[in-house]
C-alpha cells in the first residue's frame, strides 16, 4: 500500500537529520519551470515518423528511429535540445525548497540548469558532474554535488537521448552507474519528477536488489493518483479503471527495489511536503529577531538578564541559536548561549551558534534595503521558531518600531516558521504578540490551547525571567510538532 504523508515526513525527516538524504530529480521537477516532457519534446520527431506522438510509449525508440531515418546524423535532435532547454526559465518553487534542504547529493536524467540555478541562490556551491571524467575531480569547500547522469544541454552531442545511448551506456558511463549504485545503497533518495519509465534507472534498479537481495535501502517517491475520468461514459470509464489498475501494479512493482510510493491527489501537495520538510529539518535552529535601543519597558537590567537566560536555556534545551546581533538584544544572547556551549562536552560554538551581523553597505547594483531583505530571508529560510524580542530603534531623537523586526514577521509567515513573541518587551513584539494571539490555532495547530496559555505568560510584564524564558522553551516544543 502507498505510505502516508506523515510516514513519509518522519521517516524522509530522519534520513536528512543524519545527513544520508538524496534527490533524484526526473523531468516533471522542471515542468513547472516551462520546460516539457519527453513526450512533449519529441512530438513532431514521432509525426515526422508517421506515428502518433498520444500512442507511442517508448520514446526513446522513437528518437532512435528519428535518427535512423538520417542515416544516423542526430543533429536535428541535439538542436531540438539547444532550442528547449536554453530558453529563459527560472526555477520553480520546488527546485527553491530542495535546495535549501541539508541535502549534498542530487541525481537528475535533466539536461536544463534550473537546480544549479536553485542551488546557487541558496549560496550553496555546486560541484556539477555530467561526463565521466568529472567523476575523478572535486570542487573544494562544494555543499552539494549534482551528477547529471544524461548529459548537460552545454554539450548536446553527448546527452543519452537514443536507444542506442541506452544500449552502450554501460561502456560509455559506466562510471555513474557505479556511483549511483552506491549512493543508491548508502543514502535513503527520494524520487520527484520521476516517472520509471527509463529503461537506464530500470537496469540499475535491477542490479541493486540483485546485489541486496532482499535488504535493499528504503526510498521514497511520489507519484499523483491517476485522475478521473473527465465524461461520463463506459470508453472514459474503462480507460481510467485500466490506468488506475496499471498505477496499483506500478506501485506493488516499485516496492520490490524499496521504494515506497507516496500517492498524491495533486502535484501541489509536493510543494506542501517539501515545505514541511523544511519546516521539520530547521525546528532546531531557533532565530532570535529584536533591537533594543530603548531597553523599556523592560529595563537595561532586566531584558539584558531575559536575553541572557534565554540564549542559555535554549542551547542547554538542545536547540541552536541564529541571531542578527540586534543592538541590545543579540550581545546578551550570545554570552548565555556561550556559556552553555563552554560548559557542554563536545559543544561546538560553529555548528550551534549562527551569528549574522547586518551588512552596513550595499554591494554594486543593488540597494541596502535590498540586501537587507534577501540576507534575511535566507538567515529565516535556514531556521525554524522565531523568537521576537522588543524591536526599535532611534530615528532622529525618536524611538520607533524597528521596521526589520516587523519585515522578518512577515518572512517568517511566508516561509511558515512558527513566530514567538515576547509581548511584554514591547515595541515590534507587543505588536507581534497580538497578531499571533488572534490567531493561534494558525501560528501553533498542534497545541492552541496550551499555546494560549504561554501567549498569555509573555506577555506579563511581572513574570520571572524564569517564568518568561520556560513559557518561550515551550512553544518552541510546541512548534516543532506536527499539526
Amino acid at each position: 500500500m502507498p505510505i502516508a504523508q506523515q510516514s513519509f515526513l518522519n521517516s524522509f525527516l530522519k534520513a536528512l537529520e543524519e545527513g544520508t538524504a538524496a534527490v533524484f530529480a526526473g523531468a516533471g521537477l522542471s515542468k513547472p519551470s516551462g520546460f516539457v516532457d519527453w513526450r512533449a519534446l519529441l512530438a513532431d520527431i514521432i509525426r515526422d515518423l508517421k506515428l502518433d506522438p498520444g500512442a507511442e510509449n517508448n520514446l526513446v525508440a522513437a528518437a532512435q528511429y528519428s535518427v535512423n531515418e538520417r542515416a544516423g546524423n542526430r543533429g536535428h535532435l541535439n538542436q531540438l535540445l539547444i532550442e528547449e532547454f536554453t530558453k529563459d526559465a527560472t526555477p520553480n518553487k520546488n527546485h527553491e525548497l530542495l535546495a535549501r534542504l541539508p541535502i549534498d547529493t542530487i541525481w537528475t536524467t535533466n539536461y536544463d540548469t534550473m537546480i544549479e540555478h536553485a542551488l546557487g541562490a541558496e549560496y550553496k556551491r555546486v560541484d556539477v558532474k555530467h561526463r565521466p571524467e568529472q567523476l575523478a575531480t572535486s570542487m573544494p569547500g562544494r555543499h552539494v554535488t549534482l551528477y547529471k547522469m544524461h548529459g548537460d544541454i552545454s554539450a548536446p552531442d553527448q546527452a543519452v537521448l537514443v536507444k542506442e545511448d541506452y544500449e552502450t551506456y554501460e561502456a560509455s558511463r559506466q562510471l555513474f552507474s557505479f556511483k549511483l549504485q552506491g549512493d543508491l545503497v548508502s543514502k535513503t533518495f527520494l524520487f520527484i519528477g520521476f516517472s520509471f519509465t527509463d529503461p537506464n534507472i530500470d537496469y540499475l534498479l535491477s542490479r541493486i536488489r540483485g546485489l541486496m537481495g532482499k535488504n535493499v535501502r528504503e526510498h521514497y517517491c511520489f507519484l499523483k493518483h491517476v485522475d478521473p475520468p473527465s465524461e461520463d461514459s463506459p470508453a472514459a470509464k474503462a480507460e481510467f479503471e485500466y490506468n488506475k489498475r496499471r498505477q496499483e501494479l506500478l506501485v506493488g512493482d516499485l516496492k520490490r527495489y524499496g521504494i515506497r510510493t507516496l500517492l498524491l491527489n495533486s502535484y501541489g501537495e509536493i510543494t506542501t511536503l517539501l515545505g514541511e520538510l523544511n519546516n521539520l529539518v530547521y525546528r532546531k535552529n531557533v532565530f532570535v529577531s529584536g533591537s533594543a535601543a530603548d531597553p523599556d519597558p523592560l529595563g537595561e537590567q532586566r531584558l539584558a538578564e531575559l536575553c541572557y537566560a534565554l540564549g542559555k536555556s535554549v542551547i542547554q534545551s538542545g536547540k541552536n541559536i541564529t541571531s542578527g546581533m540586534g543592538v541590545g538584544v543579540g550581545g546578551d544572547i550570545v554570552l548565555g548561549a556561550l556559556e552553555s556551549l563552554y560548559r557542554l562536552r563536545g559543544g561546538r560554538v560553529d555548528e550551534r551558534l549562527t551569528l549574522r551581523p547586518f551588512p552596513q553597505e550595499a554591494p554594486e547594483g543593488m540597494t541596502l534595503p535590498e540586501v537587507w531583505r534577501r540576507y534575511r530571508e535566507e538567515m529565516l529560510a535556514h531556521a525554524g521558531p522565531v523568537v521576537f524580542i522588543a524591536g526599535n530603534k532611534v530615528v532622529d531623537g525618536q524611538v520607533i518600531i524597528a521596521n526589520g523586526c516587523l519585515e522578518e514577521f512577515e518572512i517568517a509567515k511566508a516561509l511558515r516558521r512558527t513566530p514567538i513573541p515576547i509581548g511584554c518587551t514591547g515595541h515590534a513584539a507587543a505588536q507581534i504578540w497580538s497578531e499571533v494571539s488572534n490567531a493561534v490555532g494558525t501560528y501553533f495547530p498542534s497545541d492552541p490551547t496550551a499555546a494560549t496559555r504561554l501567549l498569555t505568560k509573555l506577555n506579563d510584564a511581572g513574570a520571572t525571567t524564569k517564568e518568561l524564558v520556560d513559557a518561550t522553551l515551550s512553544l518552541i516544543e510546541i512548534a516543532g510538532r506536527p499539526a
